[in-house]
């Protein structure tokens, strides 16, 4: 990391009920349109937002999904068949908050971040599944998230509250500021049978339970895991 990021303004608060995503029939919580309003926030999330399949997505430990708008531009230059509107504004990847001049080189495992009056805890990086295949009509987009680094990450949320477009993202505590994101993701899909990285993933107690389980397993096993069940659609 350079110079430490500690407030930016959230442009968009996102929420979407579950429908059919595209001609698979399988139902997704990922298209999200902004708020108008200030939206709650509970410890599974906000108001009025909805996962369809609850053993991947949502719960506690993924409770708010923010993605960078910064990496919109770069999406644009990489596929440029895609339709315009989708990457035009927020809401292309199922983010719940957008946001600019934050990313995962700013974000550390563990931050502490004030929006609104809700206080919100970084608690993993994202891992891309096939839906976005479907979603942008390319059938290696999750694969393209995961490898690029511009995956977005998680909160849990430590205090419930209100939060709306224009509030300030405010950091409150960083306990963990040798783990930013980018490293994280480097350990997991870069150098991913690094021990000494694995063993620091592992003693992290700010991350996300099962990231803090795959690592360890990695340490016993000595193999990474297959990611195409996650990563491919079903059946293509």
């Amino acid at each position: 990391m350079t110079e430490t990021v500690t407030d930016v303004a959230i442009d968009a608060v996102l929420v979407g009920p579950a429908a059919p995503l595209g001609t698979t029939g399988v139902r997704s919580g990922i298209a999200k349109t902004p708020r108008a309003h200030p939206a709650a926030v509970g410890l599974n999330g906000l108001d009025g937002d909805e996962q369809a399949d609850r053993r991947y997505h949502g719960g506690p430990e993924k409770a708010v999904h923010h993605y960078a708008f910064d990496h919109y531009a770069g999406w644009r230059r990489d596929l440029p068949e895609t339709e315009p509107s989708l990457l035009a504004r927020p809401g292309a990847f199922g983010e719940n908050l957008s946001s600019s001049g934050l990313t995962e080189h700013d974000i550390c495992v563990g931050d502490l971040w004030r929006v609104g009056s809700a206080l919100l805890q970084v608690s993993q990086a994202r891992q891309p599944c096939w839906k976005l295949n479907h979603r942008f009509g390319a059938p290696d987009m999750a694969r393209r998230v995961q490898t690029s680094g511009r995956t977005g990450w998680y909160y849990r949320v430590v205090e419930p509250g209100m939060i709306a477009a224009g509030d300030r993202l405010c950091l409150i505590e960083r306990p963990h500021p040798a783990w930013p994101l980018a490293r994280l993701l480097r350990a997991f899909y870069v150098d991913r049978l690094d021990r000494d990285a694995l063993a620091g993933i592992a003693d992290l107690d700010a991350l996300s339970p099962s990231w803090r389980a795959l690592a360890r397993r990695r340490l016993e096993r000595g193999v990474v895991e297959d990611w195409t069940p996650r990563l491919e659609s079903p059946g293509g």
